[in-house]
């Protein structure tokens, strides 16, 4: 089963009573427009976790780490809800040194972004359009949760991560276009389009992408490198 990962900015809000610690935040907010994914952008759609935190079996994880738990929905020590911003969760920490130590890498803003692990949910769990500037717009309707997670580092903030590279899998599938034509966002927008005359995919490429350097300049680059030495 393939699991995405999304990064956010969020401010951590850690209380202790009784030697006791739990924490809250936002794992997501609605419409925030993310970076460039490597030839588009995400957002996600209000309402999108709604089914998967009354459904699903999700864990409170310290940087995805399932050695770090911090807690479980199903045992109530993690709490999920919706509102009008996006996700929030709160998590009465355990009583190990781990988690002491994150409480107050918190509480002096050492840590200070969540992450979630998720797959869409069937094939309408995302839409694809362009945004008012014309880029590749990915919108997530509809997602399946695996864990939220305070991360020391955004690991896939950035394009350079393949961030993208799950997400324009799936996309290549449901429009029967061999991923290595995604190549750009020109490439993107016309399948999203439907264009499949579009000089853009016209021609397949025959080379095998790195999808761990989506990012279209290094993705461009190594193309021409590689089509030089031919």
């Amino acid at each position: 089963m393939q699991m995405e990962r999304r990064a956010v900015p969020t401010e951590f809000e850690v209380r202790s009573e009784g030697g006791a610690f739990n924490f809250y935040g936002y794992a997501l907010k609605w419409d925030a427009r993310s970076s460039n994914l490597g030839g588009f952008r995400e957002r996600v759609a209000q309402g999108a976790t709604a089914e998967s935190i009354q459904r699903d079996d999700i864990r409170a994880l310290f940087n995805h780490d399932p050695n770090l738990i911090l807690g479980r929905n199903r045992s109530g020590t993690l709490r999920l809800s919706e509102d009008s911003t996006g996700l929030h969760y709160e998590v009465d920490m355990p009583d190990t040194t781990y988690a002491r130590d994150l409480a107050t890498a918190m509480e002096r803003g050492d840590v200070s972004q969540s992450s979630f692990g998720f797959k869409t949910s069937g094939p309408e769990g995302d839409s694809w359009a362009e945004d008012d500037d014309g880029f590749p717009l990915r919108t997530l309707q509809k997602v399946a949760l695996f864990d939220v997670s305070p991360v020391t580092y955004p690991a896939y903030a950035d394009s350079t991560s393949g961030v993208g590279s799950r997400a324009l899998q799936l996309f290549a599938e449901s429009r029967g276009i061999p991923l290595a034509r995604l190549d750009s966002p020109e490439a993107i927008r016309a399948a999203i389009r439907g264009g499949s005359d579009d000089p853009a995919l016209s021609e397949a490429r025959s080379l095998p992408l790195d999808l761990h350097i989506r990012d279209h300049e290094a993705l461009t680059l190594s193309l021409a490198l590689r089509a030089a030495r031919l």
